[in-house]
């Protein structure tokens, strides 16, 4: 049996949607996945904010395939937006996409606007995971 990372949300603090307040990442291997945009491997950037999101989640799961982890060992997200607004917007679409990569697994994670990101991207993802010791 794996050790699961656990995930803590005190009564204390507001209920949390699509995220955790806290992870204890169980012992083992950490991995550290560089900031993903929707940059595809010929250069191409899909448009819009959705496809975009949709597209960098793909690129973080790829990843951490590549490191030999899954979108469960996932323990702490940034997700960067030149767009919160519209983000918040498109919280429904961007969930769908978020839960079809990475289910329903909820590390701690941040939502940042900010200025601008790397060749015109509106969404950039950056987590941390934690490969439990144990993991198969």
């Amino acid at each position: 049996m794996t050790a699961e990372h656990e995930r803590v949300n005190p009564p204390s603090l507001s209920r949390p949607w699509g995220f955790s307040h806290a992870v204890v990442a169980a012992r083992g291997r950490t991995v550290y996945v560089a900031g993903q945009t929707g940059e595809q491997r010929d250069g191409s950037m899909p448009d819009g904010l959705i496809d975009q999101f949709e597209a960098a989640a793909a690129n973080v799961v790829e990843a951490l395939a590549a490191a030999n982890a899954r979108p469960e060992h996932v323990v702490s997200m940034q997700i960067f937006t030149t767009d919160l607004a519209g983000y918040l917007r498109a919280s429904r679409e961007i969930g769908e996409r978020y839960r079809a990569r990475f289910g329903r697994h909820y590390p701690a994670m941040a939502l940042i606007e900010v200025s601008g990101l790397v060749d015109g991207a509106t969404i950039e993802i950056m987590c941390v995971a934690q490969v439990p010791a144990d993991a198969g």
